[in-house]
């Protein structure tokens, strides 16, 4: 530790979000940076505790807390403290693929579980002092160091195994899976279905928070270590399963878990009713193809190149009601806001959460409070209202001409019904809403099934792929075909799928060489 009083000291200081006027006209990220100087002021806030829960990744009360990924974040907190970035970036990609993603889109974890959070009234009064040490932006910090100094540079193993390994899915899990084996030695191939690498990080993630160019930056350098991408490649489909299972030495299936949850109401067969990952799909694709240079791409242009794709998705001028409160429903909030929507609705079927941490919910478990995200911010800055409406469901959709029109939206609440709690509507809470567009965010049902069905891999009742040995096991019932992920433990967090493709990798690895040093 650089600085035993550090946390004391200095008070937390966050990057700054642009104003919302001001990235409201553009698809850019949304921060400004801290300096050299004040990051490392924000480092030396690292108490390099005895018990570091940041780093834990244990299940507490029911609920996992700390980085999955098991990161040195004392270790890294201390060498960016004391300016030596080269050392700091050395530990912190010894144990995350991909420092630039999760230093972008992760919820931060490892801040949740903070030592500093634990400080509770009987030891101090100052709330700076109880605010956790800002190790996401730190981690974004030292890994775009190492890519502005240099020290990003392609490890090219020095000795090949001659095993080769086909990776299906280009998302998160899949890029780890093939970055780790790829640097043990093995030959490497990760097939995409669609038409760029990345996956989630790429089109299921809108650019302002994560910009595109930083995954290709990264794809880039996986090349250049040898791994071989191939785009526009469905397994399942388009491309032969048998064919990977002749021709590789193991398979790992890291296709996600994008089934899409329906409503199951009347009138959802009405036109202008979409997935929220497939608005944000062809949202991104319009962004990435007027994005090409330097010049960020116009809002205009983007709208152009949407209704070319396809009009009904263009929430310009539109009504549009969004169904789920999470990351990905906030997502669709901050789009449709940017790209010119009418009206924004979100609707929520849990109640409002505390604003402040309730007693049951104690440090270090993720904290059960209310957040108000970019795109609820956004909203707000523009009408003076919050866009989420909470304890609300959708019970009817209404058209005409087959296009959807509106929607009759109910209360609910939950309640024990015998012996069992139920969602229930409340009555006489129904109102009627006009509606030109809405986007389903209300979770998925797994895996979608056809890639898993090709390999003759078994799903499990929840929609993703069974594993031979239990949950904590990467082989599936099929030899040599293995699987990780939102594939393998349904819908998560970006960290979630790197951890689990780093676990995956070193299964793999066993599996070729009986034994493994990953």
């Amino acid at each position: 530790m650089g600085l035993s009083n550090g946390f004391m000291k200095y008070t937390r200081v966050e990057n700054d979000w642009i104003k919302p006027d001001l990235r409201l006209t553009n698809f850019e990220e949304m921060h400004s940076y801290l300096d050299d100087s004040d990051r490392r002021k924000q480092a030396a806030r690292c108490m390099n505790c005895g018990v570091p829960m940041c780093q834990s990744a244990i299940k507490l009360g029911g609920m996992v807390t700390g980085c999955p990924l098991h990161n040195f974040i004392p270790e890294w907190n201390d060498a960016l403290y004391k300016g030596q970035y080269n050392m700091a970036a050395w530990r912190l990609l010894k144990t995350s693929s991909f420092p630039e993603f999760t230093g972008r889109v992760c919820p931060a974890l490892c801040e949740k579980a903070c030592n500093c959070i634990s400080m509770e009234k009987d030891y101090t009064d100052d709330k700076d002092i109880k605010d956790p040490v800002t190790i996401h932006e730190n981690e974004l910090y030292i890994i775009e160091k190492a890519f502005e100094s240099g020290y990003m540079q392609p490890q090219i193993p020095k000795v090949r195994s001659g095993k080769k390994i086909a990776v299906v899915g280009s998302g998160p899990a899949g890029l780890a899976v093939a970055d780790l084996l790829n640097r043990r030695g093995h030959n490497v191939t990760v097939f995409e279905r669609d038409d760029r690498i990345g996956g989630l990080l790429m089109y299921g993630i809108p650019n302002m928070k994560l910009d595109k160019k930083i995954v290709d930056r990264r794809v880039k350098l996986m090349e250049a270590e040898g791994v071989t991408f191939i785009t526009n490649a469905d397994v399942g489909n388009n491309t032969d399963a048998s064919m990977l299972l002749n021709q590789f030495d193991a398979v790992a299936l890291c296709c996600g878990a994008k089934k899409a949850r329906k409503l199951n109401v009347a009138g959802e067969d009405a036109k202008g009713i979409y997935p929220a990952v497939d608005f944000l799909t062809q949202v991104t694709k319009s962004v990435c193809k007027n994005n090409e240079g330097e010049k960020p791409a116009a809002i205009a242009d983007i709208l152009s190149t949407l209704d070319s794709s396809n009009p009904d998705m263009n929430p310009s001028g539109k009504n549009v009601i969004i169904v789920g409160g999470g990351d990905t429903g906030n997502d669709c909030t901050g789009t449709c806001a940017r790209l010119g929507a009418a009206t924004i609705t979100a609707l929520e079927m849990m109640p409002q959460p505390p604003v402040e941490r309730q007693a049951n919910n104690p440090w270090p478990q993720w904290p059960r409070v209310l957040k108000t995200d970019y795109g609820q911010q956004e909203v707000i800055s523009l009408t003076n209202n919050d866009p989420r409406i909470y304890k609300t469901t959708i019970k009817e959709i209404y058209q005409k001409d087959g296009h959807i029109t509106g929607v009759k939206t109910v209360q609910v609440e939950f309640r024990n019904v015998d012996g069992q709690r139920k969602l229930c509507e409340i009555e006489g809470t129904e109102k009627e809403l006009p509606c030109d567009l809405l986007l389903i965010a209300a979770g998925f049902l797994g895996a979608e099934e056809y890639t898993a069905k090709a390999f003759g891999a078994e799903l499990s009742p929840r929609g993703v792929v069974n594993t031979a040995k239990g949950p904590e096991s990467y082989s599936t019932n099929v030899e040599k075909v293995f699987t990780c992920g939102d594939m393998h433990r349904g819908q998560s967090l970006v960290v979630w799928a790197i951890a689990e493709g780093r676990q995956c990798a070193r299964e793999i690895d066993e599996f070729l060489m009986g034994y493994s040093n990953l």
